[in-house]
C-alpha cells in the first residue's frame, strides 16, 4: 500500500507518466548505459572504485529507463523505477539487483568512508560491473523480445490499477 501511495503521488506530479512509445529515445538510453559501463570500467581501471560503482548504476538506470520507453512510460524517480521493475513488470531478481546498486550508488555519493579504510574494494567494484553487464544484457534481451500485446498489457495495468 505504501508503495502504491508514493507512486500514485508521483502520478499526480507528472513524474510518472504515460506517454508515447519511443523506440529512438529507447535506444538512446541504451547508448547512455553503454557510455556509463566505459566510464565504470575506466575508472576501475585508475582504481576509482566509488566512481565506478556509481557509473555501473546510471548504466542500469538508463537501460531500465529504455525498457519503460520501449512501453511508453516516463519515470523521474530511481525509487520509482525500482518499483516498478518488481510491481509492474514482475521481475524480481532484477529488481534486488537494482536495489542493491541504488543502495551502493547513495552510499558512495553521499556518505564518507571511516578514516584510514576504502569504503569500496577492488573486487566488490569488478563484481559490480560485472552484474552490471549481466542485468544490462538481460534487460536488453526483454527490450528486444517485448511484444505490442505485451507492452499495451503493461500500460493497461499502469493506467487502470492501483500499483500496490
Amino acid at each position: 500500500m505504501k508503495n502504491s501511495d508514493f507512486l500514485n503521488k508521483l502520478k499526480k506530479e507528472k513524474s510518472l507518466i504515460i506517454v508515447d512509445s519511443s523506440e529512438e529515445i529507447s535506444k538512446a538510453y541504451l547508448i547512455k548505459s553503454d557510455k556509463c559501463i566505459q566510464v565504470a570500467k575506466l575508472a576501475f581501471e585508475a582504481g576509482i572504485y566509488e566512481n565506478a560503482i556509481s557509473e555501473a548504476y546510471y548504466s542500469i538506470y538508463n537501460t531500465l529507463t529504455s525498457l519503460f520507453y520501449k512501453c511508453g512510460i516516463k519515470c523521474e524517480n530511481h525509487s520509482a523505477s525500482a518499483i516498478l521493475l518488481k510491481e509492474l513488470f514482475g521481475f524480481l531478481d532484477l529488481y534486488n539487483i537494482f536495489s542493491e546498486f541504488k543502495k551502493d550508488r547513495i552510499d558512495n555519493q553521499y556518505y564518507l568512508p571511516i578514516k584510514n579504510s576504502e569504503p569500496v574494494t577492488k573486487d566488490k567494484c569488478g563484481e559490480r560491473i560485472k552484474t552490471a553487464q549481466m542485468f544490462n544484457m538481460e534487460l536488453r534481451g526483454i527490450i528486444g523480445r517485448i511484444s505490442l500485446k505485451e507492452i499495451n498489457e503493461i500500460r493497461k495495468k499502469f493506467k487502470v490499477k492501483r500499483l500496490d
